[in-house]
């Protein structure tokens, strides 16, 4: 592979003036466009449920919180979910991005790699042996399934680095494929092992539910995912110029092996921490990267916020309909996402039938 010399100019400026302005163009009304939607939809969203309730009530602060039902359905029952979903929906929207350009595979999904069956599986260890574990107020099945997921990402980065300068994005693959189906056997035998009331909540988890009533486990896993995003912000460039293949990035000034690290310790630390949140909701990672590009191109620094802010649109709506749609009960979100997610992607394919997904 050619070394890049100092002499090598990176690839944004190798471009025209008037395209770098025309880009940060696109961006600002990519921003205002995504950004105002997925604003609108995370307020409206707090005040849909099966029980109507008053904002100005709610927010009423002459009546005591004790005292004050729609308060108490608001920050407690809605607020939380509404966080969360945004928090998750953002996380694996964005970790699908990378993961796809990293591995170069328009089918690749934050759960492609192992990390998300991890979790599952450290959930699953957490509920049916009962772990009396708090760490900083965030109990035990949120511990156990972000420490899952760090196991297989450890294991899958060990693997893929082994005897290379990079990643092997051919190991990276078949690690995580063997991974997810040794976990998933684990998860299995865990099961079995569980009674009925222990095996109802584990299966419960595992179709992705946002049932978050604190706010604490919310504020770790938004740390874990602002961390992810600013690993984020040196990837867009390298990622536009990796789609091209190794050899021309590296032509290009772009540091391959550095590249590939980034991009997926931060995609794994992304979806760890989306996981250990809300489960693992199934979907989002591939549906909404797809979606954006056609809405807003191939260009990763338009795709990349473009689908944070979609992946949080989209994850808030559907924990609505969710919440909603057979009130009093509540689906679990991940059976949601799967049915809107699914049919729109077998469309896509059928649209882009003989052509790339990628652009």
């Amino acid at each position: 592979m050619p070394k890049p010399t100092h002499h090598t100019v990176t690839f944004e400026r190798s471009l025209p003036s008037n395209d770098r302005r025309n880009i940060r163009k696109r961006l600002a009304i990519v921003l205002a466009i995504f950004g105002s939607v997925t604003l609108f939809i995370c307020l409206v969203a707090p005040l849909i449920g099966s029980t109507s309730i008053n904002l100005l009530q709610a927010l009423n602060p002459s009546i005591s919180f004790s005292n004050n039902v729609d308060a108490q359905i608001f920050f407690v029952a809605r607020l939380p979910r509404t966080l969360a979903a945004a928090l998750v929906g953002s996380a694996l929207a964005t970790a699908g991005v990378v993961l796809q350009a990293l591995l170069r595979n328009p089918l690749a999904t934050p759960f492609t790699l192992g990390v998300s069956a991890g979790a599952s599986l450290g959930a699953m260890l957490a509920v049916t042996f009962r772990l009396p574990i708090v760490l900083a107020g965030v109990p035990a099945v949120p511990l156990a399934s972000f420490a899952g997921a760090l196991a297989a990402v450890g294991t899958v980065y060990v693997l893929a680095s082994l005897r290379h300068r990079g990643l092997s994005t051919n190991i990276l693959l078949l690690a995580g494929v063997t991974l997810n189906s040794l976990f998933s056997a684990l998860i299995l035998f865990v099961q079995y092992l569980a009674d009925f009331s222990e095996s109802f909540r584990t299966v419960r988890w595992l179709m992705g539910n946002l049932d978050v009533t604190s706010y604490r486990p919310i504020q770790i896993a938004a740390f874990l995912i602002f961390l992810a995003f600013v690993m984020y912000s040196r990837l867009p460039r390298a990622l536009n110029l990796l789609a091209m293949g190794p050899e021309s990035a590296a032509i290009r000034g772009i540091n391959i092996a550095t590249t590939q690290r980034v991009a997926f310790l931060s995609a794994s630390l992304a979806t760890g921490a989306a996981v250990s949140l809300g489960g693992p909701i199934g979907f989002i990672g591939i549906v909404a990267p797809h979606l954006v590009r056609l809405l807003v191109g191939s260009d990763h620094r338009l795709v990349l916020p473009a689908s944070a802010l979609f992946g949080a649109a989209f994850l808030v709506s559907c924990d609505v309909v969710a919440r909603v749609v057979m009130a009093p009960l509540e689906l679990p979100v991940g059976i949601v996402t799967a049915l809107l997610g699914g049919p729109f992607f077998l469309w896509l394919l059928f649209k882009r039938s003989g052509r790339n997904l990628v652009p």
